[in-house]
């Protein structure tokens, strides 16, 4: 099919707009091209979501064993992202032989099995995986497809009247879509496909009902072009009438926002992610998701379920609706009320489960909610890690959206003719129309589905744990937070100083992903202070599963008399002694609202044993460590580990060591050494000093402190408490009395 360039055709972009830039293509191959169009396509979640859809192009290659030129089917992989794909992210196919899997085909009930034949069509030896969605490329007869989830064109797809909507789509925007009817990804609706364009030659494009959209082009601008002007139409359409709605969407509004939301969000996160987890947490409460949680169908629609399979794998069948006191509900009433509705919801999804499993079904999974509404709060979503929790409540807005534009579009006109599309009437709410269960269940537990999960990389020892680090300035701070990200944790940067947060929150994330790192300012000393840098932690990640308190001081005294002054001391300890407390005991109620397990580790040093002069508050103060980790672990049990770690002097990296105090302890020692060195060539001399000491005459460092920390923290250390780790290359003075 020929289409005429977008820029002559009468429907004008009023919401998208072209990125496309014919100098960032110079030099592409159709590949390149196709990867080009994929990404731009992708960079806007107004076109499809994260991971949704695919795209394809049918190109002419050279088979490298005949040398001829043969038509291979260029489509995005199985599990891949439109936004981010690169060349090597599709599958490549040869045509003839796809083609040929429709002379054999048996019919819908042997759909499962065709999956095993694709990798029999591989093109060249590519090891990317073709999707569940092939054939629905390869059987249109167009050179490039693009087949999106745009929230507008779902809203159509869920409608009850989406046929009626489409003849009126036609004659407000002069696009013309075909209509059919759900049917889960496979051959049998590749062929529907096909059929539903040879029949109605010169469409725009194909809704699929309760699923997507399709459209294509002859070139891979063609497509590209088509797809914006026919999702930029349909956007048209729907928003008018949602426009028309105004305040009156989704049957008005029953509650309003409470005014301590934000507070009741960072307590409720940790109590719902003990609840539903082991599992990383997000939380929205913007206008969107307000406007539907508080409103007075958002109960009945949110028990309906998403439309649209790529929605529903991440949000499960439903979303846990809190039906809680929104007026006057205090902070217990909440909580009693989401573990009394959690129940309900566990119970429900077990029946959803017996009802509609089949032979061969997988085991059930998990009965838990991947998405928590509470009216007068906002959504709160969970997912394995920060990534997906956060992606999880973004499908759950796209959903939002879908049915917004769904209700709006309900008949309103008086005789006006409505197509209605055939579903059980418990499957509508006000022009809304969710999946059947039955197709609901087969998604979630299809058997690929099941094996794509079971191809997934074994987690990580400390994925799906938060640690926070505080004192996370450069040296063992920072060694810490990246010893514990490599194990796969996503961990807090916290620091009296903003900027060494900020700037080891940007060396985590650039090793290990923007995502996994998170840096707060916190005073240790101030309980406020602590308790608002742990609500922001709550509403990033969901709650804490680990400490490590770095955060301490040393101050010389003074250098004429040798002594601190009373300020001084009061300093040392506030940091030191009450900090560790305080940090201890705010996250030891993080932990209880969760009703987990957790670890803290605080830094010890071996000053606290070894007797010597010219650092006594230092030195009493982390003697007062020791002795509060024994406390500590008697306290905090059985749920809560706490030990801690006693290096010997860490020079490298400290920020204890400035450049003055290394050169009064090389003076002190009688260390030769000149002015004019570099301030590290100074630190090697004094730690090499140290070391020397030392039976294994070895410098202590940041990273040995780290593996420490990270050992005490994790799990290869589980019934260890109560203890002092000792990491000073072998300090006999230092030796247990």
């Amino acid at each position: 099919m020929s289409l005429n360039p977008l820029e002559e055709h009468d429907l004008e972009l009023k919401y998208l707009k072209d990125l496309w830039n014919d100098a960032d293509t110079v030099g592409m191959d159709e590949p390149e091209l196709l990867r080009y169009r994929s990404n731009l396509l992708g960079s806007d979640k107004r076109l499809t979501n994260f991971g949704g859809g695919n795209t394809s192009a049918k190109l002419p290659m050279t088979d490298p064993l005949t040398g001829e030129t043969v038509e291979v089917l260029w489509v995005k992989g199985s599990g891949g992202d439109l936004g981010t794909i690169k060349r090597d992210g599709f599958a490549t196919l040869y045509m003839d032989r796809l083609l040929a899997l429709k002379k054999g085909y048996k019919g819908v009930e042997t759909e499962d099995e065709y999956p095993d034949l694709y990798p029999l069509c591989t093109f060249g030896l590519n090891p990317r995986a073709a999707s569940i969605d092939t054939p629905l490329h390869g059987f249109l007869p167009f050179k490039h497809v693009d087949h999106l989830h745009p929230d507008w064109a779902i809203a159509v797809a869920a409608c009850h009247n989406g046929p009626s909507m489409l003849d009126r789509l036609e004659e407000e925007t002069g696009l013309k879509l075909v209509w059919l009817p759900w049917k889960r990804p496979g051959l049998e609706l590749g062929l529907w496909l096909e059929k539903a364009v040879l029949e109605n030659p010169g469409i725009d494009g194909i809704i699929l009902g309760s699923h997507g959209l399709f459209t294509w082009g002859d070139t891979g601008r063609e497509s590209y072009l088509n797809t914006l002007r026919v999702i930029d139409g349909i956007g048209q359409f729907v928003l008018k009438r949602v426009e028309a709605e105004g305040d009156k969407i989704f049957g008005g509004q029953k509650f309003t926002t409470r005014a301590d939301a934000s507070e009741l969000a960072a307590k409720i996160m940790p109590v719902l992610r003990g609840l539903v987890g082991p599992n990383l947490g997000s939380f929205d409460g913007g206008e969107d998701v307000l406007k539907f949680v508080n409103s007075e169908q958002g109960k009945a629609l949110a028990y309906q379920g998403t439309s649209c399979p790529d929605h529903f794998v991440r949000t499960k069948v439903r979303p846990l609706y809190v039906d809680w006191n929104v007026e006057s509900g205090d902070f217990a009433s909440l909580v009693e009320t989401v573990h009394k509705d959690l129940a309900s919801y566990r119970d429900d999804y077990v029946v959803y489960y017996e009802t509609n499993k089949v032979p061969g079904s997988p085991a059930i999974r998990s009965s838990n909610p991947t998405v928590v509404l509470i009216p007068g709060v906002g959504m709160f979503s969970f997912g394995r890690n920060k990534a997906e929790s956060r992606i999880t409540g973004e499908f759950y807005v796209n959903a939002i959206h879908v049915m917004e534009g769904a209700t709006a579009m309900r008949d309103k006109e008086a005789g006006a003719s409505t197509k209605f599309v055939p579903v059980e009437a418990d499957r509508i709410v006000d022009n809304y129309v969710a999946l059947p269960l039955s197709e609901s269940f087969g998604i979630e537990y299809w058997l690929l589905e099941e094996a794509k999960l079971k191809r997934m990389p074994a987690e990580k020892e400390l994925s799906r744990k938060v640690a926070l680090v505080l004192g996370a300035g450069p040296g063992i701070g920072q060694s810490v937070a990246e010893r514990l990200a490599k194990e796969g944790a996503h961990v807090v940067l916290a620091d009296i100083n903003a900027d060494n947060a900020a700037q080891t929150t940007a060396a985590v994330q650039k090793s290990f992903g923007k995502e996994l790192a998170y840096g707060v300012q916190v005073d240790a000393t101030k309980r406020e202070s602590v308790q608002e840098a742990l609500d922001k932690v709550a509403l990033q990640y969901g709650g804490v599963d680990i400490l490590v308190m770095v955060a301490a001081v040393f101050i010389a005294p003074d250098a004429a008399t040798g002594r601190n002054t009373d300020a001084q001391w009061q300093k040392t300890f506030e940091v030191n002694v009450i900090g560790s407390y305080i940090a201890a005991d705010e996250v030891q109620k993080v932990i209880a609202a969760q009703g987990t397990t957790g670890s803290i580790v605080l830094i010890s040093s071996a000053n606290a044993v070894v007797s010597k002069k010219g650092s006594v508050p230092y030195d009493t103060s982390k003697a007062a460590i020791n002795h509060m980790t024994r406390e500590l672990a008697i306290e905090y049990a059985p749920k809560i580990r706490v030990n801690a770690v006693a290096p010997a002097s860490v020079v490298e990296g400290s920020q204890m060591f400035p450049r003055e105090r290394v050169i009064a302890s090389l003076t002190k020692y009688k260390i030769a050494f000149s002015e004019d060195e570099e301030t590290e060539t100074l630190r090697d001399k004094l730690s090499e000093f140290y070391a020397s000491r030392t039976l294994l005459r070895i410098p202590v460092t940041p990273a040995a402190i780290a593996e420490a920390a990270y050992l005490a923290a994790s799990p290869k250390l589980g019934l260890t408490t109560g203890q002092v780790i000792p990491v000073d290359s072998g300090l006999p003075e230092a030796f247990l009395r």
